[in-house]
């Protein structure tokens, strides 16, 4: 049964939309920097709770695992109770369950608190996209599309940076004490302005094989790209059996949804085609940008000898740019064709990445700031247009269930991106660095020149030999690195050609190319 739905709910307009704009970007950006915001905290948080490093990565995991459950499931839960009512109570349940991991006094507990609030933060970012969509007027849904896109970019950019400064100077729990004034303040906001706003409801019987299948199948496969790195991907018998797990998961679970009555996913909106030319493109696009954003840092970090906070301040001016011209393009989207615009973004992306490939281990910080700066007019040209792609043509009912699953594939691109770039540079390296040590040997004159070097300077020959390891390792990482950002910007390219696959036109809740 369908309840009654307020037929025309008033508009909201001047300045109480602009408040509710803040609202809502306010509560994503706090969702998507808890993403991040715990990564750099995780050595002093290991410490403080008795526990390893390696044990510490599950305050990461979990949270993320829980999330990457929660999310597909965002259009059933909000046909079942309403777009507006899961919003508020997810940013409820999440500033409480952020209080909680503050209040954590050991890793069993955190660990627990942080999947609770993974789980609970699942609607919020899709949600916020939806309701964002339609309290603004047709002709300024770029202008919401920005705001929701500046929110998501440049919140997991913040979180290491922020992080670090509270690890630094407080104490770890601030990192989730501040999600509390926050969250509450953005939830009362909601309560006032939105409480007219209430979508349509649906009662509805629980797919429970469907979800019982969605949660072993993305539980497994989340745990796998975690994991498989630290153990060796599939030399571990661990990383085998999850994988397994999520393959026959996942493929029951694609069969089953698309026979069942009343799916727990809408997996028929994958049949649109705007829809899922433009998801492919997201995932794509976001995994290479992701994965950008993980192995720049780590190659300062690793390579370069940078601090952690100078590999932040390295990597922060992303956003710069986005910020700025994010509200340009969101004013112009209806003006320009959206696959023009999208391929600008890729091309940025690819040259900058390209220029990224060809830094070595003398180029100054002044230098590599200059395609991180660039890198932001990218974003703002990316994210915006694809995401009009996605929705175009989707009905206002099936709205939340659209964004559920576009930003399903975005995060889970994302936790793809990471495992892969961290895997293909730790093999690369290994190879260019047996290839390096092939051209060394004791009695070479180069070795040799190196190594009284060394001694001239007061090594010792064990630490004359370290000495050249470390060096040989640098240089085979700093290989890796160009190869890397190269591969990454080819893939760029194509995308600026895959793009051009959707069809016009692009409008929210038209018909005509954006269907089967």
């Amino acid at each position: 049964m369908i309840a009654p739905a307020v037929k025309s709910p008033p508009p909201i307009v001047g300045g109480r939309l602009a408040v509710v704009s803040i609202a809502l970007a306010v509560a994503t950006f706090m969702e998507v920097l808890d993403t991040a915001i715990a990564n750099v905290a995780v050595p002093t948080i290991s410490g403080d709770l008795a526990a390893s490093p390696t044990q510490g990565t599950w305050v990461i995991s979990s949270y993320g695992l829980a999330a990457a459950i929660a999310v597909p499931l965002t259009g059933w839960i909000a046909r079942r109770f309403g777009e507006v009512r899961v919003f508020i109570v997810s940013v409820v349940l999440f500033t409480l369950a952020s209080a909680l991991c503050g209040l954590a006094h050991s890793l069993a507990v955190l660990v627990l608190f942080r999947f609770l609030q993974g789980l609970v933060s699942g609607p919020m970012v899709p949600l916020s996209q939806t309701l964002l969509l339609r309290i603004y007027p047709p002709q300024r849904r770029g202008i919401a599309l920005a705001i929701w896109s500046v929110t998501v970019v440049v919140a997991p950019i913040c979180g290491p940076l922020l992080g670090g400064y509270i690890t630094d100077n407080w104490h770890w729990a601030w990192i989730f004490y501040i999600n509390v004034p926050i969250g509450l303040v953005a939830a009362v906001i909601c309560v006032v302005l939105l409480r007219h706003q209430e979508s349509s409801t649906m009662r509805q019987p629980i797919d429970v094989v469907g979800l019982i299948l969605l949660i072993v199948g993305v539980g497994c496969l989340q745990l796998m790209l975690d994991n498989g790195n630290d153990l060796d991907w599939f030399s571990s018998p661990v990383i085998i059996t999850l994988a397994v797990l999520a393959v026959i998961a996942l493929c029951f679970f694609v069969v089953w949804e698309l026979t069942d009555s009343h799916p727990i996913v809408d997996l028929t909106l994958l049949a649109r085609w705007n829809f899922g030319i433009g998801v492919i493109v997201l995932s794509l696009g976001f995994m290479c940008f992701f994965a950008m954003n993980v192995m720049f840092p780590l190659w300062l970090q690793t390579v370069m000898g940078y601090t952690a906070s100078w590999a932040g301040l390295a990597t922060a001016p992303v956003g710069i740019l986005a910020l700025l011209l994010s509200p340009v393009v969101g004013r112009n989207v209806n003006r320009v064709d959206l696959r023009l615009i999208a391929s600008l973004a890729f091309l940025v992306f690819a040259t900058t990445t390209w220029w990224l490939s060809t830094f070595n281990m003398e180029t100054p910080f002044r230098v590599m700031i200059l395609p991180r700066i660039l890198q932001g007019a990218g974003i703002a040209c990316f994210f915006i247009p694809v995401n009009s792609i996605i929705i175009s043509g989707i009905k206002p009912e099936r709205m939340a269930a659209a964004s559920g699953l576009s930003n399903f594939f975005r995060t889970l691109s994302g936790s793809f991106g990471t495992a892969l770039v961290v895997m293909l540079w730790d093999d690369r390296m290994r190879y260019h660095r047996i290839r390096l040590a092939e051209h060394l040997y004791a009695g070479s004159p180069v070795v040799a020149s190196y190594t009284q070097g060394l001694r001239q300077v007061g090594l010792g020959s064990a630490m004359a030999e370290h000495q050249i390891f470390a060096l040989l390792s640098a240089h085979s990482y700093m290989i890796a690195t160009v190869e890397v950002f190269k591969t990454a910007s080819l893939i760029f390219l194509v995308l600026t050609t895959i793009v051009w696959l959707a069809r016009p036109p692009f409008t929210v809740g038209s018909s005509g190319a954006g269907s089967h």
